[in-house]
Parts: C-alpha cells; structure tokens; sequence
C-alpha cells in the first residue's frame, strides 16, 4: 500500500538511530530505507535497535548523495524544523498523507521520498533544493527538537492511517454480545430494587428517586446480555449471603 514511499536519511551520526527508523518504518509498513553517507553501517547498535526489524536494514541501500538517492523519484519531501531564508512550499506530516496516500484502486505510481537529516543540524539548503516540499511536524513552538527515529515515526504514522490499513485486535473479548433488551433491562431494575431493599439500603420515601438515578447510570453504560447475567448473579450472591 506504501511501497512506493522511501524513507532517506542523510549523513546519520548514531547507527541506533538508523536501527530505530527501521522499526519504525516496519511498524507502518514502509519497507525502503535509503542512507546517504551514514558514519556508522552496518552497525550492531543498528541491528540492536531495530529490534526485529532486520529486514529493513538487510534490504536499505547506501548512497554517495542525496541527489542519488532520489534519482528515481517524482516527488521529494523534506522534513525540516528550522525556519529558512527561502520559504519552500510546505505541509504537515498530516497534509502529506492526505495528498500523496492514495486508495490502492488509485494508487499513485509516482515515487516518493520523505528526507530526514542529520541529527544535530537537519538538511541543508542546497539538499532541501532538492525537494518539492518543506515537511514540518506541529509541535510545540519552545522546542521543536525530535529525535530522528520519533520524527520518522510521526511521518510514518500519518502515512499508515491514511492508507486505511487497519491493524486487527487480538482481544478476546471484543465486545460482541447484544446488548441488553428492554424487558432484559426491566427484570435487571426489579431484581436490583429488591436486593437494594433487602439489604435495607432503600427507604420507601427515597426508593423512586435513587431507582431513577440508578437507572440513568446503567443506561448510559448501555449494558449487553452477558453484563446483565453477570450483575443479576451478583444480587443473587447478595440476596443469599443477606438470608443467611
């Protein structure tokens, strides 16, 4: 779905950050790294970070240049915190996602590249030259400093969740049950008012109000069958242990 996104990275001081973008890019699925001059790589403090995300860094491709790494594509981003001289056109992760993800029936075959660079000083203006956009990442205006891996993984999400993946829960209970009917909810409010009584918790002259009350509570919560049988069982507990 993104396989035409490739993530660059320029002249990578740490390796474990080129191991963190791996991971990140994996967590999205992104799949293409591409290094311009990293210091270190391979590296095992790459490896260490990527944390299962081997392939990715097996499969990134080095590069002397950034005009090399992006040789192939049509279009260029790049990611940059610093205000220019120059002003380029410019979007947020969010408004790249929006305009370059397109459904898979209308995939874009254009190739995209998002470029990131070096750690402590980013790109500079004759490699943002380079690129069609400035990307910015919103943040708060006293410290826009991001760490590489975490601004990767910001661009990579915004690119995910406009693609429409979905990533499935491996919850056991995902809340399929119907929910409560009415003459379900009735007997539940019968049952309750009478345990509520036993136990001498209501008073004749307060009984309606408190009912009243108890009732817009469990409304809200909009109860499912299994939720009623288990509180039903509780005021059975409740309604024995008192007899005794």
């Amino acid at each position: 779905m993104l396989s035409n996104f490739k993530i660059v990275l320029v002249e990578t001081s740490h390796p474990g950050n080129i191991g963190g973008v791996a991971r990140a890019m994996k967590n999205m699925t992104l799949s293409e790294l591409c290094l311009v001059t990293p210091k270190t790589f391979p590296s095992a403090d790459a490896t260490s970070r990527a944390a299962g995300s081997d392939d990715i860094l097996s499969s990134a491709t080095v590069y002397e240049t950034l005009q090399e790494a992006i040789a192939d594509c049509q279009v260029v981003l790049g990611a940059s915190a610093r205000d220019r001289t120059i002003s380029w056109p410019e979007v947020t992760a969010r408004e790249c996602a929006e305009k370059f993800v397109k459904p898979a029936e209308n995939q874009s075959r254009d190739k995209i590249a998002i470029v990131f660079g070096r750690e402590n000083s980013g790109l500079k203006n004759h490699e943002l030259d380079l690129c069609h956009y400035l990307l910015r990442i919103p943040c708060n205006s006293d410290y826009s400093s991001l760490n590489l891996a975490a601004a990767v993984q910001v661009v990579a999400y915004e690119l995910f969740v406009a693609s429409g993946q979905q990533t499935k829960s491996t919850i056991g209970d995902k809340n399929e049950d119907n929910l409560a009917s009415a003459k379900q909810m009735e007997l539940f409010y019968e049952h309750l008012q009478q345990t509520l009584a036993d136990i001498g918790f209501l008073h004749v002259d307060k009984s309606q109000s408190i009912m009243r009350r108890l009732r817009r509570i469990y409304n809200r919560v909009a109860l499912d069958t299994k939720e009623v049988d288990i509180l039903r069982g509780i005021l059975r507990f409740s309604q024995t242990h008192n007899d005794k």
